[in-house]
């Protein structure tokens, strides 16, 4: 395992003609925290999904815990996996949406356990007992038995995160996890990610949230245009950024 957890290369991705990524090339390695800022419309969020191959890319390569996404070796290049072989590989790779996508017609402990038991095949009586565990660490371990209906965003929010994390995933991503909240629940979910990131999961976070980005990332990276235009400590990247179009982003945010 001494390959990083995360490692892209050259990474592009058009939609028409329109290149959002112009060749993006990172590395995370196990255990680390990366924060990705930056105005909307820069890429962040596509190459999040990139990463677990909700979207294809056009070129470069991209590969998880040593494996390309979405691909596989064949003879003198790629071949794309069939969506069953995807769906076992992007199991192990959580995500966590803008909004929360809980199903509204099952109870919280039935969000939670639904992929562990029809995708991991794993018995029920087991899924539930993690699933009550995970409800609990969040902090709603009293809403198993509601609908998602009944819970504030911030409390849908970390169900979404105990669903994720359900999967015993060896990567989190977190496309702006807190930007449909209402300010006062921001924070509850924050709570979440950084016992998370205490506890030392790997995490990719798109986010506008300076203050936790300075608090809690390893790497921090602002993305512009498709491209990364500076990475590197969060306290140099967000105190002392050596790229003006930073300087400007962060004048504007702070």
């Amino acid at each position: 395992m001494n390959h990083p957890l995360v490692m892209a290369e050259g990474v592009r991705k058009s939609f028409g003609k329109l290149e959002v990524l112009k060749g993006i090339s990172l590395t995370v390695e196990r255990g680390q925290v990366m924060c990705l800022l930056g105005p909307s419309g820069s890429g962040k969020s596509t190459f999040l999904r990139c990463i677990n191959h909700l979207e294809k890319i056009d070129a470069g390569r991209l590969a998880v815990d040593g494996e390309f996404v979405g691909y596989a070796t064949h003879r003198d290049g790629l071949r794309e996996l069939r969506e069953r072989e995807i769906a076992r590989k992007r199991a192990d790779i959580g995500m966590v949406f803008q909004r929360f996508n809980l199903f509204p017609h099952l109870t919280v402990l039935e969000n939670v356990i639904e992929a562990p038991v029809r995708v991991r095949r794993e018995p029920k009586d087991q899924a539930i007992a993690v699933a009550r565990e995970l409800l609990d660490r969040v902090g709603v371990g009293d809403k198993a038995a509601g609908y998602p209906a009944m819970l504030s965003g911030g409390q849908q929010q970390r169900v979404a995160i105990a669903r994720a994390l359900a999967m015993r995933p060896k990567l989190m991503l977190f496309d702006e996890p807190t930007s449909a909240l209402d300010p006062e629940l921001v924070g509850e979910v924050l709570d979440v990610m950084r016992d998370l990131a205490a506890d030392g999961m790997t995490m990719i976070v798109v986010t506008h949230e300076i203050g936790f980005a300075r608090e809690v990332a390893d790497v921090a990276v602002f993305m512009d245009g498709g491209v990364v235009v500076e990475s590197g400590d969060p306290r140099q990247v967000l105190t002392d950024p050596a790229q003006e179009r930073t300087r400007a982003f962060l004048s504007k945010v702070l």
